[in-house]
């Protein structure tokens, strides 16, 4: 398979795996309704951070991430901030990235690879992403995500009528629509079908009383040739016989045709007179479409819509260039979502997803769960500038309070890193913080189980035939005397007989031969703390 490159690529391509680890903070005061947020989560931070620290809770379990990039015109005014150990892309950080710049597409691909790959570590096996994107990288970032998520897992390209009219100040060829690129992660996805439309069903506006409901008129034959459907059928009412035309057939054979007419589903038009056609009955059809892809503003909105309904919302106007109306998410939801399935928008804007998640569990009664993490972008010229804060949280509060949504959300922030430098500081996690953490670097996998944390005996969980130990307290000066000893060792053992045992802690004052015998593995912290146990 051909590959992208691009400059920085060999430098960027593992990056995501050097970023530490940090902590999610919780707001309180900026939480709304937290009793009703039921998993809902709005961070406030650098996403790739943010994605990062999302992984011990998260990995695997993230049934539809939708993302709405930088589509990287040159007018947008993104910058370049992951501080990537280069000389090279050092001298791109904060630098706007503009139409003259010559590595505006290097650029752009060096920052959402590592996203990319955090986000698919994130994705459910039977998840898929939906990436809007326009002409500007489309061809770019169609390349990337067959390398990134593998070529075979490509779904579809949907195209999305953005515009009802062309403006007036087009110079050239007015572009209508945009892209949503589509990926699985595995083939394990399966789509749904969409819902059928008022349209669609009004088509069935015939009634026999016959107790069949309604119906619509279809044409009886089919371009698919088949000799043996080709033969008279005999008019009732006229005696006229009517023959398939050359090159054509019937859509059924002999004993079709005349189980058919036995039942009334044909009919020779309003006066009886006519050709033969095929009722269609509404109760038959399959209670869904199958999605194309195709989506036009009619269905799911436009532009212009989403500028409207922000304003309803926000009181502002134009707000963001291009913004997603919740109708469009709404379809994304519909396609990819059972009704407890977890999204993620790293890219969160305006905060349409979550409405849009929200008005969806309105909708069927369901349950899903939104996170979605957006940057402060504060600047120099405006420092207090917050628009996950101001923006996207204000809008899903309203959205609720306007829509009478019986949800909510929990507000955080992305904390310190844990990682060695910065525990040797002494600023330090919670210990159910650095619980989760240890617990994913151990295993691979989320803890499930989080209500089992036990600060006062350490315990974090169990993962097959082990449990973890976390020997820490959120105090520099506790933990330099703290460490595994013979006490906590037999306790352990007591409590887990035959289990294998991991145990994190700063010091270890046990003999190897005696933690051999008993099983028991020590982790180092906060030095080895990056070294896998085998569970």
């Amino acid at each position: 398979m051909p590959t992208l490159q691009f400059k920085g690529k060999n430098i960027i391509w593992n990056h995501h795996l050097s970023i530490p680890y940090h902590t999610l903070d919780e707001v309180e005061k900026l939480h709304f309704q937290p009793e009703k947020a039921d998993g809902n989560l709005i961070i406030e931070g650098d996403n790739l951070l943010a994605l990062k620290a999302l992984l011990p809770q998260y990995a695997g379990k993230v049934k539809c991430i939708y993302i709405d990039p930088p589509y990287n015109t040159g007018n947008e005014g993104w910058v370049y901030n992951d501080n990537v150990n280069s000389p090279m892309l050092k001298e791109w950080l904060g630098k706007e990235v503009g139409k003259d710049d010559l590595t505006r597409h290097d650029k752009w691909l060096c920052m959402m690879v590592p996203r990319l790959k955090l986000l698919r570590e994130l994705l459910a096996d039977d998840g898929a992403i939906f990436i809007s994107i326009d002409d500007n990288e489309q061809h770019i970032l169609r390349m990337a995500m067959d390398e990134l998520f593998g070529e075979e897992n490509f779904i579809a390209n949907i195209m999305w009528q953005k515009k009802y009219a062309a403006s007036n100040d087009t110079t050239g060829v007015a572009a209508m629509h945009d892209f949503i690129l589509c990926y699985q992660k595995t083939s394990s996805f399966h789509r749904n079908l969409l819902p059928r439309t008022e349209k669609q069903d009004k088509l069935y506006k015939y009634d026999d009383g016959d107790g069949k409901g309604l119906w619509r008129s279809d044409n009886l034959l089919v371009k698919t040739f088949s000799e043996s459907s080709v033969f008279p059928i005999k008019n009732p009412n006229t005696g006229d016989e009517f023959t398939p035309p050359k090159g054509s057939s019937w859509r059924g054979s002999r004993e079709t045709i005349k189980t058919w007419l036995s039942e009334g589903r044909i009919f020779f038009g309003k006066d009886g007179k006519g050709a033969p056609q095929l009722k269609r009955y509404l109760s038959e059809v399959q209670q869904g479409i199958v999605p194309t892809t195709w989506w036009t503003f009619d269905e799911v909105g436009h532009n212009d819509a989403a500028n409207k309904e922000l304003t309803e919302i926000l009181g502002e106007k134009k707000l963001f260039d291009t913004p997603k109306p919740s109708s469009l998410i709404k379809q994304v939801l519909l396609l990819s979502t059972q009704k407890d399935s977890i999204i993620l928008d790293s890219f969160a804007g305006s905060g349409t997803t979550m409405h849009a998640v929200m008005d969806l569990n309105k909708d069927d009664g369901g349950n899903r769960k939104c996170i979605m993490i957006q940057m402060a972008e504060a600047t120099e010229a405006e420092p207090k500038k917050n628009i996950c804060k101001d923006i996207t949280s204000e809008r899903v509060k309203r959205a609720i309070d306007k829509y009478g949504y019986d949800s909510g959300f929990q507000y955080f922030k992305v904390g310190i890193p844990i990682d060695a430098e910065t525990l040797l500081s002494g600023n330090l996690p919670t210990f159910k913080q650095f619980a989760d953490y240890v617990y994913y670097l151990c295993t691979g996998e989320s803890l499930k189980n989080k209500s089992a944390i036990n600060e006062k005996s350490y315990f974090v969980g169990e993962h097959g035939n082990s449990v973890i130990y976390l020997v820490y307290k959120q105090d520099f000066d506790e933990l330099t005397r703290m460490a595994l000893n013979l006490t906590l060792a037999e306790k352990i053992i007591a409590e887990h007989p035959k289990k294998k045992i991991i145990v994190y802690a700063p010091a270890c004052f046990l003999e190897e031969d005696y933690m051999k015998e008993k099983n028991i593995d020590y982790v180092g912290i906060p030095y080895n703390l990056f070294r896998r146990a085998g569970v």
